[in-house]
C-alpha cells in the first residue's frame, strides 16, 4: 500500500465518522440548535481533514466554503428546511423530521468530505478551492451518501 492510499483511506474514514455523527443531529428537536451542530460537525471535518494533508486551516475560511458548497445547492437546502418544518407536525410529523435532517446532514456531509478528498489529493488547498467548479460532483456525491446513510440505517456496515 502506497503512501496516498494510506491517506486516501484515512481520509474516507474520516469523511464516513464524522457522517455517522451528522446522523445524530436528527434526533435534536430544536431546529435552529441541529443546524449549529450540523454546521459544527461539518467544519470540524474539514479541520481534520486539513489536518490530515498538512493543509493551514481557517475556522472563517471553513465556514465561507460549506456555505458556499451548501449554498450552492438550493434544492437540497430547501429540502432541508422543509424537515425543520415538519417538526411543527405532532407525532408524524415530528418523527418525519427527524429522520429528513438524518438523511440530509449524513448526505450533505457525506458529499462535502468527498468534494474535499478529492480538491485535496490534487495538491488543491483552502485558498484555491472554487464551490462553482463543484457543484456537480457535491450533487452525485450527496447521492452516494444517501445511500451510505440508508445503508447505516438498514444495518449494513457503513
Amino acid at each position: 500500500m502506497t503512501e496516498t492510499d494510506t491517506k486516501i483511506n484515512r481520509a474516507n474514514r474520516i469523511v464516513k465518522n464524522y457522517m455517522l455523527g451528522a446522523l445524530a443531529v436528527g434526533i435534536i428537536p430544536l431546529p435552529i440548535v441541529d443546524l449549529a451542530a450540523l454546521s459544527a460537525i461539518q467544519l470540524k471535518m474539514l479541520h481534520s481533514l486539513a489536518r490530515l494533508y498538512d493543509i493551514e486551516f481557517s475556522e472563517h475560511m471553513g465556514k465561507s466554503l460549506l456555505s458556499a458548497v451548501l449554498g450552492s445547492s438550493v434544492p437540497l437546502s430547501f429540502s432541508r428546511n422543509l424537515g425543520g418544518l415538519a417538526r411543527c407536525i405532532p407525532g408524524y410529523g415530528q418523527a418525519t423530521a427527524m429522520l429528513s435532517v438524518s438523511l440530509f446532514g449524513g448526505a450533505s456531509t457525506y458529499g462535502i468530505g468527498k468534494v474535499f478528498v478529492q480538491h485535496f489529493e490534487s495538491g488543491g488547498t483552502f485558498l484555491s478551492f472554487d464551490p462553482k467548479k463543484v457543484k456537480a460532483y457535491y450533487a452525485k456525491q450527496f447521492e452516494k451518501g444517501k445511500e451510505e446513510v440508508v445503508g447505516t440505517f438498514a444495518g449494513k456496515k457503513p
